[in-house]
């Protein structure tokens, strides 16, 4: 008898965080289960969905630009947060997180919690010119 173990997360409560990571891999199987989706050649969809990864042989999922985090991969949808492929998406995708908690949700509802905002996207870093007069602050501060 096998027990299942409690989950301690929530992905719709998430601003997809995992979506974002810069390198989502992909498999031969997941180009072929992502071009079965759209009904297009194996060869299409790795043109059109994936790129070169960090090695010759590795692909990676492409990303478009995202207002959040900078960029996510081109099957999120933006506005929903949600994944537009989510029957098709890539085997990472699909174990992801192992097991039953995910550090991103633990720090997001931390900070959600502490900056007493429900619907804060935490980062762990600021884009490029988001808070200009941050370094001006800091400069007062010391």
């Amino acid at each position: 008898m096998s027990t299942s173990l409690p989950i301690f997360y929530d992905c719709l409560n998430c601003p997809s965080y995992c979506c974002t990571y810069p390198r989502i891999p992909v498999t031969k199987r997941d180009i072929e289960r992502l071009a079965r989706h759209h009904d297009i050649t194996p060869d299409e969809a790795r043109e059109s969905f994936t790129k070169q990864g960090w090695t010759t042989r590795e692909r990676v999922m492409r990303h478009q630009p995202d207002e959040i985090y900078g960029s996510a991969c081109r099957f999120l949808d933006l506005e929903s947060r949600l994944c537009t492929v989510h029957n098709a998406r890539p085997s990472v995708c699909r174990g992801h997180p192992e097991g039953p908690n995910c550090g991103y949700y633990v720090f997001l509802m931390s900070e959600r919690r502490d900056q007493e905002d429900p619907d804060l996207a935490a980062r762990a870093y600021n884009l490029p010119g988001e808070h200009p007069r941050l370094k001006e602050e800091w400069e007062d501060d010391a």
